[in-house]
């Protein structure tokens, strides 16, 4: 992925791609957890460059999940599938661990949790 500097333009460009991007990662729910994987806080990184290529920066609640690929697999196509998408690459990395305080309120209500948690913070 280039990491060229996006200007103010490139990103007021880039931001309706952006949005539909994450409405598709909305669309992919972890295997196990009746939540989508952007909510869960799987989603370390999101970046578009210029040419419409992404790049995201994912992890899973654990590190063994037998479902990895699949869900990997099913994160690219469902990139891949919006609107102006070239292309979608995918570093799945395990630092910092995932935890419950990266949850969305709206996957705090999902679960049946507070969505105001303090988190010990």
């Amino acid at each position: 992925m280039n990491d060229e500097v996006l200007t103010p333009e490139d990103v007021k460009e880039l931001t309706p791609l952006y949005d539909a991007v994450v409405l598709a990662l909305k669309q992919v729910y972890d295997p196990e957890i009746p939540v989508n994987i952007y909510d869960l806080g799987l989603i370390y990184e999101l970046k578009i460059d210029k040419e419409h290529n992404v790049f995201i920066k994912m992890t899973f609640t654990a590190p063994n999940c037998p479902m990895a690929d699949e869900v990997m697999a099913e994160v690219r196509r469902a990139v891949e599938l919006t609107p102006g998408i070239k292309s979608c690459g995918i570093e799945l990395v395990f630092e910092p661990v995932w935890d419950s305080s990266l949850l969305s309120d709206e996957a705090r209500i999902a679960l049946g949790w507070d969505p105001v948690e303090d988190d010990g913070q």
